[in-house]
């Protein structure tokens, strides 16, 4: 026994072909379809219609708006969250000048008490009206640290109103833009879908006039090569594949039936014969 072939399992040699044999031609065939060939044709009208339809999807899917939307909306979340980060700290504010102005109120009014004791004096011993004076005094500078405490958070407060007043124009100003990348793209996605609604009749209308069987295996070829089912036989090329059919590729086409559905070998696409198909 000689070598094995290189590319067969190890044991198995290539079968001799006696001279003057053919052996098959290596074209698929679809050998249980027959159409006519004006039916194979208009599956070239239908494939068109096809690859336009995965077009507009592809371009409904790739709109620019899509992307400025996102970031837009990004970017819209994030004047969001620092706006009531603002308004929160301004409120927070709110509340502690308030606390703050309580306070100051209320040693005012003490201290407004123990200035009209000291003022009547009456039934007060000396030591009483010196620690009344004292308590007074101590008052005042109470007062006066609260009240700074009142004006530093009034300070806070008012810069947090100014950033929550900034940060709502820019609020303002990023939902507009939002609004007008949303209304850009709906009006292209709605031109596209008008469009989508009309390849779609004008397929249906092609499909029907093609026989089951063919639209079947249409289908079912363009399902598993990359949504191209059938493609034209042009000066010995197929067009799905972009390859040159050799010599015995095209001995065979040429001896298929005119109604014979053939099928590239390297594609496996259906390949359409037409004037221009060089054999």
């Amino acid at each position: 026994m000689g070598p094995a072939h290189p590319c067969l399992p190890y044991g198995h040699r290539p079968l001799d072909r006696p001279r003057g044999v053919v052996l098959p031609s290596p074209v698929i065939r679809s050998p249980q379809i027959n159409a006519a060939p004006a039916d194979q044709i208009r599956l070239l009208d239908l494939q068109a219609l096809d690859v336009r339809l995965t077009q507009l999807a592809h371009k409904r899917k790739s709109l620019p708006e899509h992307a400025e939307i996102v970031s837009l909306e990004g970017d819209l979340a994030q004047h969001r969250d620092l706006l009531v980060a603002a308004q929160t700290e301004e409120s927070d504010c709110a509340r502690e000048q308030a606390k703050a102005e309580q306070d100051v109120d209320q040693v005012r009014q003490r201290a407004a008490r123990d200035q009209q004791r000291l003022d009547s004096g009456a039934g007060m011993s000396p030591k009483d009206l010196e620690k009344l004076q004292h308590e007074i005094a101590s008052l005042a500078k109470r007062q006066g640290d609260l009240e700074d405490v009142v004006l530093e958070v009034m300070e806070r407060r008012e810069a947090a109103a100014e950033r929550a007043t900034e940060l709502t124009g820019r609020v303002a100003s990023v939902q507009a833009k939002v609004d007008d990348a949303v209304a850009r793209r709906d009006a292209a996605t709605a031109t596209i879908d008008a469009e989508v609604a009309t390849v779609t009749k004008e397929r249906e209308v092609v499909a029907g006039s093609v026989p089951a069987d063919l639209i079947k295996l249409y289908d079912k070829v363009r399902a598993r090569s990359g949504g191209v089912g059938a493609a034209r036989l042009y000066q010995r090329r197929c067009e799905g594949c972009q390859l040159e059919l050799d010599i015995t590729e095209l001995n065979d086409v040429r001896k298929a039936a005119k109604d014979e559905v053939v099928r590239c070998e390297n594609c496996s696409r259906i390949l359409v014969r037409t004037s221009d198909s060089g054999l």
